[in-house]
This record gives C-alpha cells, structure tokens and sequence, in this order.
C-alpha cells in the first residue's frame, strides 16, 4: 500500500478548503508587518538617533525598508515560482519574515532593525504568489469576485490584530512589571516579545501549510485518476510522480510487450510539437502593464491615506472661534491642523475601520460584483475615488457634536471604495495575463510596482503634511493624494476588458487573444 499526495479536489466547486487554509497562511503575515507600527515611534527615541523631531523620519525609514527590498525581489520570487512552484516559495517568504521578526526584537540599533526588516522584504514575494494561487484555484468566472475578496478580508484581520499586539505587548516591563522584572531578557530587549509571538504564529502557519496546502501549479498537479488500461496487481505497486504514467514498469502479460503502442507514439507527437511550439509570453504587453499602472496608482494614493489618517486625527486642533472666520471657511485652501483626538481614540476609530473594511469585503463587493460586473464596477470606483480625498479635511468645520458620525461616514465611503477596487484589480491582472505559465511572473511584477509605490507614499504624504501645516493648509496633503487618484481615475479607460467575458465567454487565462499580436495558446492550437 503506498501513500499518496493527490487532491480530489472538484476543480468545477468553490475551493473553500483551499483557500480557507491558504488565508490562515495569509494571516500571519499582516500581524507581523503591522505589529511594529505602534512601537516604531518609541524604539527609534529609545535607540537616541538624532533629534526627537527626526523619529518620525527614521520610523518610516524602519517601516519602509521592508517595502523597498520587496519591491526589489517581487517580480524574481513571482518568476521563480513558475518554475519550482508556489508553495515552496510561499513558505520561503513566511520563514524569512519569521527570521525578519526575531532579527528586528533582538536589535540593539536602528540598522540592524533595519537589516532585519530588509532581509524580510527580500525573502518575501508572498503577495504576488499568494494572488497566483487564487487566480489557479479558481477556475469559473462566478467564483472570482467572492474568492478575490478572500485575501484583502485576511489582511484587514491581520491588521486589526497585529497592531493590538504591538501597543499591548511592546516593552512588557513597564506594561508587566511583576511578569516581567528590572533585568530580565524583555526588559534588556523591550521589543522582542511582540516579535517572538508574531514568529511563533509565522511557524505555525508554515507547518498548516507545508501539510496541508496543495500545490496550485499547473504543470506541478499530482494525477488523480490512472489510465484506463493500468494493469495493478500487488506484485507491482505503482511509483506515484506528478508528471509520469502511474503504470508498472513492465507487465508481461501485455500482448503488446516489447513494442510501442500507437498511442504512445501518438502522445510522445503531440509532447514535441507541443514544447517545439511554446511560446514566449511578453509580461510588458500595453494590456498587462494598463492594470499594473492602475494597480500602482491606487497602491501609491490608498497608501497616503493610511499614512495621513493617524496624522491628522492627532494634530492639535485649532479652536473655531480663533481662525474659522466665513471667508476662511470658503477658501478650500484654509485648512490648519488636525482634529486634535486622543492616541486612543484613534485606536478606536482604526478598530471600526477595520470592522466596516471587513463588511465591504465579505458583503458588499460580492453583490456590486455580481450586479455591475467586474470591468464596470472597476470604472466606477477608480473615476469616483478622488472623492474621498476631497471630503476628509472638510472634518476640520464639522461640529464638535457631529465630529464622529461624520468621520465614520469617511471612512464608510473610503472603505466602499478603497475595498472593493484591490480584488477588481486582481481579477483584471489575471484576465490580462495570456497564460498561467506567467502569472507568477505577473503578479510579481504587479507586487513588486505596489511594494514600490507603497514605499514612496508615506515620505511624499508626510512632507506635503509637514508643508501644509507650516501656512495652515494641512488639506494640502489630501488634495496631493486626490490629485494622484484623478490620474488614476484618467488611466483607468487604458485598461480593456475582454468583451467575451461580458456575453458568456470562457474564463480561462490564455483562451483570448492580446491586442498586442502575442501569441497565445488559443492560437497556437489554431
């Protein structure tokens, strides 16, 4: 009796197994990213770098660098993974963060934090693989807007989570004194157990998924069924391999011993002509990188908001009967400070962000999707988003006795947006790639362009803020982000749908033919 690895996985139903354990893999990951942001403000003044008006900078510098060597490495680990397959490479990046974490609890300065969170970046080219295996899970157009929608819900979860445990368990001697005494190894190295525990939830998740999780690869899939004419018997079991006939090596019963059968012969044909005529896929087409700019533009201007958000909650507020003459309030420019809220009621209002985040994603996209249809859904939503950035600094005039509903209605119109334009985009990467045999390459250089843009928004952001507060315009960094959004809303008609996904057409990558003059399977087979 020999033990198998095959999936009996109906590829024609929802691969809710799948991708439930694919998303508690995913899980881990934003807990760990987002564990540091709370305390990134606290270690750079504990390690006494420069003036304590430059620790903003050097947080960012320390948040950012993670960005940066995952930019540098996404398009490699996406290519890589076509190769020897995604699961290796998805438990590659987990152990790598896992290594980031405990490398970043254990600095003693600014560098080696940074180091540690570099090395994590350039191990990781999780997003890119992570969206392959959704896009080759699924394979039926109706399944895409709910399982699209699976991972951005994961990553909202990880950072309501990881943020808790960063504020709650960074430098536990002062939060812990009887657990956690004058001397002992968290009080020498006061942000390590935030990290041990966000490594120990890294390693689980590599062990769920190195047990647990199939290979989504398609040139990489174990057969399911033997052929018809396998002739078994216990004297000669069968040696199982994910791309050889599952027969004995010889059977001397077969009349046919000793010769090739015609089908063979037929099979080997058809093997040559196939790898003689594979074509080479250009991952820069004008079709693939339309969505990948979009995607850019969003990352890069979503970004700004979850940079700006914190910022101007917690900037003093200027009091109304000193500045808020009629004239001023007109003047769309005349916007000084910020709302003056407390630390924790920015973590409350973050928290509910998150809860209305999770909403959109698991009730609202699946209908809109379902309604408009993904190309039209995705047109509205990218020519509509500068109005999120238009309405935020009107926060400033709003009364002290309004000044919470209307935030939450912000950020309800944020999130419909902001939530449901990410898996629109996914969806469209994996339309526009000509086949699967590159979608790792896509998604890598898609992931590598959002790690990019994630990287350069925050200092952009957060000197417009810096220059706006100076002349009492702090709305000058939203109208930087809105600008940016109308871009996007502009570039958007760049990106073509396939009309025959509109009228019934078939779903698969590779079936349709690019505006570009690419060669693709379906004219291959032609």
């Amino acid at each position: 009796m020999t033990l198998t690895c095959t999936s009996h996985r109906d590829p024609d139903k929802f691969p809710a197994i799948q991708l439930f354990l694919l998303g508690i893999v995913r899980l881990a990951e934003p807990i760990a990213l987002t564990s540091i942001f709370p305390y990134a403000w606290a270690f750079i003044k504990r390690l006494h770098i420069g003036n304590e008006d430059d620790a903003s900078f050097y947080a960012g510098l320390l948040i950012s660098s993670f960005a940066l060597a995952e930019a540098s490495m996404g398009m490699y680990w996406g290519g890589l993974s076509d190769r020897v397959g995604r699961k290796p490479v998805l438990l590659l990046g987990c152990v790598g963060t896992m290594f980031s974490m405990i490398m970043v609890g254990f600095a003693t300065n600014l560098w080696v934090a940074v180091l540690g969170r570099a090395i994590g970046g350039l191990l990781n080219g999780n997003i890119g693989v992570i969206q392959t295996m959704v896009g080759e899970l699924v394979t039926k157009p109706e399944h895409e807007p709910k399982a699209y929608s699976i991972m951005p819900f994961v990553w909202s979860i990880g950072t309501i989570i990881g943020p808790a445990i960063g504020g709650t368990f960074a430098d536990p001697h002062d939060s812990f004194p009887n657990m956690f005494p004058k001397g002992s190894l968290f009080d020498r190295f006061p942000y390590l157990l935030p990290n041990l525990i966000c490594a120990g939830m890294l390693f689980m998740s590599i062990v769920l998924g190195y047990f647990l999780l199939e290979e989504t690869h398609p040139d990489m899939q174990p057969r399911v069924l033997l052929p018809d004419d396998t002739f078994l018997s216990e004297n000669t079991p069968l040696i199982e391999t994910s791309d050889a006939m599952k027969r004995p090596a010889v059977d001397l019963r077969d009349e046919n011993y000793g010769t090739m059968r015609a089908r063979d012969i037929q099979n080997a044909s058809i093997a040559l002509k196939t790898i003689e005529r594979q074509p080479n896929y250009n991952v820069f087409s004008k079709k693939i990188m339309a969505v990948i700019v979009s995607l850019s533009i969003f990352t890069y201007h979503s970004m700004t908001f979850d940079h700006l958000l914190p910022i101007f909650f917690e900037d003093d507020r200027v009091p109304s009967s000193q500045s808020f003459g009629i004239f001023k309030v007109l003047s769309p420019f005349y916007s000084p400070g910020g709302l003056g809220l407390s630390l924790q009621s920015v973590g409350m209002i973050m928290a509910v962000q998150g809860v209305i985040a999770l909403f959109m994603q698991a009730v609202i996209f699946p209908l809109m999707a379902q309604r408009l249809g993904v190309y039209r859904l995705f047109i509205l939503i990218t020519v509509l988003h500068p109005i999120v950035y238009i309405i935020m600094p009107t926060l400033l005039f709003i009364p002290e006795r309004l000044l919470y509903p209307a935030i939450y209605f912000c950020l309800v119109v944020r999130n419909f947006f902001s939530i449901l334009l990410y898996p629109l985009l996914l969806i469209l990467i994996k339309e526009a790639t000509p086949s699967f045999s590159v979608l790792g390459k896509v998604n890598g250089l898609a992931a590598s362009a959002g790690a990019a843009c994630r990287m350069i928004a925050p200092p952009v952001s957060g000197y417009l803020y810096s220059v706006g507060r100076k002349m009492d315009c702090t709305a000058l960094a939203w109208y930087g982000s809105m600008f940016v959004a109308v871009i996007g809303a502009i570039q958007c008609f760049q990106v073509k749908r396939d009309r025959s996904r509109d009228v019934g057409g078939d779903d698969s990558i590779g079936q349709h033919s690019d505006n570009d003059g690419e060669v693709t399977p379906a004219a291959e087979t032609a």
